[in-house]
């Protein structure tokens, strides 16, 4: 660093590593906890009605499956599952894919005695619905005008009924079940965690939606953008944004936490993604990327750390 790119912006926002770690999370709004409490209660009562279907290809690690499930909303979530080819399911994982979406499921995870659920999240891949953007800047503003009606909050409640699902389908991993997500996955997964007490420990790589007041003054590829945008145009995003800080979320997260956080990011600033590492209440661990979003000299070299990292991280799960 640095590197030579052809952004109207700087994506270090100036920040040092020394700095990005004194990024400190805005204060919750006084019934944060209440909000997301309610919603948590509201989605262990849908029952998911899982179901798995094998895919009709084959890998030396693992059996496929395609997976749907329902979610609240009586909407239905598909994605992927895998369990391993050879010997016994010890552990279950859920997955949280970035803005993108997903193509299919990750066959070069570490675990190989797993079940590994894949979901989309409502409106992106194979769970597009009538209703939803499936454009990341358009999927984020969908229902920012309400809280209680803002998209991110269903996304919210497909993991909780991801953990559902795979519980219902391998009752075996109850008490070992672990989540990781990756850009958006990662802030969903952070806005998860601290109501979900039957996931034990999870990863959260270059997680986005942290410290939201901040994100508004940071220019960005991603979505944040949009968000900006909107901002711009209608001036009270902040009411419902508020309930959807990650940092703000990550100050009740009391579980075991793995953080991959970018110090050079075009798409979720690098503040954002410390303020989230920095405010987790539990034992955390921090793993320094060079770069998020972006293609680098060292990212294969980084990849190949991560992954051995994110291995060991779950070991006692």
């Amino acid at each position: 660093m640095p590197y030579s790119h052809a952004y109207p912006f700087d994506p270090t926002y100036g920040f040092s590593l020394d700095s990005l770690l004194r990024v400190e999370p805005p204060d919750p709004p006084e019934d944060f906890a209440a909000f997301w409490s309610a919603r948590y209660d509201d989605a262990r009562n849908v029952a998911p009605r899982p179901e798995l279907r094998r895919c009709g290809w084959n890998h030396p690690r693992f059996q496929a499956f395609d997976l749907a499930y329902r979610s609240t909303g009586a909407i239905t979530i598909g994605g992927w599952a895998l369990i391993p080819a050879h010997g016994r399911i010890n552990r279950g994982f859920v997955v949280g894919h970035g803005y993108g979406g997903r193509g299919g499921p990750d066959l070069d995870l570490p675990f190989d005695d797993a079940a590994i659920l894949f979901p989309c999240f409502r409106g992106l891949s194979r769970s597009r619905r009538s209703g939803i953007p499936d454009t990341p800047d358009r999927h984020v503003l969908c229902g920012i005008e309400d809280r209680d009606r803002y998209v991110l909050g269903g996304c919210v409640e497909d993991l909780w009924l991801a953990v559902s699902a795979l519980l219902e389908l391998f009752p075996e991993v109850e008490g070992r079940v672990g989540y990781l997500g990756i850009s958006f996955g990662g802030g969903i997964g952070a806005l998860s965690l601290p109501w979900e007490p039957r996931i034990r420990r999870a990863h959260l790589n270059v997680p986005t939606f942290g410290h939201q007041p901040l994100r508004l003054t940071l220019p960005t590829i991603g979505s944040g953008e949009a968000i900006r945008r909107y901002q711009a145009a209608h001036g009270n995003v902040m009411a419902t944004l508020a309930y959807y800080d990650a940092a703000v979320a990550a100050r009740f997260v009391g579980i075991p936490v793995h953080v991959a956080a970018a110090l050079f990011d075009p798409a979720v600033a690098p503040p954002g993604q410390f303020a989230i590492f920095n405010a987790l209440a539990g034992p955390k661990e921090l793993f320094v990327l060079d770069a998020g979003h972006f293609d680098y000299p060292r990212k294969p070299e980084q990849d190949r750390s991560l992954s051995a990292a994110i291995a060991a991280f779950f070991e006692p799960l």
